[in-house]
């Protein structure tokens, strides 16, 4: 029988801070265009917002240092979302995905706006590598993950059984719970901002990892255990 491998994509597979980082560089350059902020000055200052905490605020941020219109961060969004990311895919993660693809159908589930993650995913290379990336906003509740109904709709798209279909990801509760809602098993990678995270019942995966290195071993261990002992 078939069985199947899928991914959450923002700090599973790539470190999310290097679209971060390509972000700023896009929208500090936006800015020195439009506003005369040397560019320099303005990555600096959104990285610094960044690294203390304030990512959600990093634009804001901006303007209240260059004594800029805080009507505008609607325009930085906007750029940010827009911009053609630089990133790469590690070698890790090359790896990995070339090692399990010969055996397992793969997908990626990932929340967010579909055109952004379609850019991340098309920078990275990743398409070559999954049969299918499936957007969680776009079934059930449009929230995306952990809506049971994003995890339902990417097994019926590699056509596996619940029973026979892995998930891994960083996120406790986005990620694991969810998928766990779903039927899936799962695989949690100590990584991110939930790296430390504390986890309840319900948040903690079925195996833990650090590395993703150890996901083919720890996936195979499930579906292993699922045949032998699952009915």
């Amino acid at each position: 029988m078939p069985r199947a491998l899928m991914f959450d994509l923002d700090d599973t597979l790539y470190p999310e801070r290097r679209y971060l980082l390509s972000g700023f560089v896009a929208v500090s350059a936006h800015v020195e265009a439009r506003f005369g902020v040397a560019r320099g000055d303005g990555f600096r200052t959104l990285v610094r917002v960044a690294r203390q905490g304030g990512r959600g605020h990093a634009f804001q941020a901006l303007c209240e240092t260059f004594d800029l219109d805080p009507e505008i961060v609607p325009e930085l969004v906007d750029v940010m979302r827009a911009h053609r990311p630089r990133l790469r895919l590690p070698d890790d993660c090359r790896r990995m995905l070339e090692q399990v693809r010969r055996q397992w159908r793969l997908a990626i589930l990932t929340n967010g706006l579909p055109r952004v993650q379609a850019r991340k995913i098309a920078a990275l290379g990743l398409d070559v590598f999954v049969d299918r990336v499936i957007f969680a906003c776009e079934y059930g509740d449009g929230r995306g993950k952990p809506d049971p109904a994003a995890f339902r709709a990417a097994l019926m798209a590699l056509d596996v059984p619940a029973e026979r279909a892995v998930f891994a990801g960083n996120d406790p509760w986005c990620d694991v719970a969810g998928a766990r809602r779903a039927g899936l098993w799962t695989v949690r990678i100590r990584r991110g901002v939930f790296a430390r995270a504390d986890m309840t019942e319900a948040s903690e995966a079925d195996l833990v990892v650090s590395t993703l290195s150890e996901i083919p071993d720890a996936a195979e261990a499930l579906v292993e255990y699922a045949a032998q002992y699952v009915h």
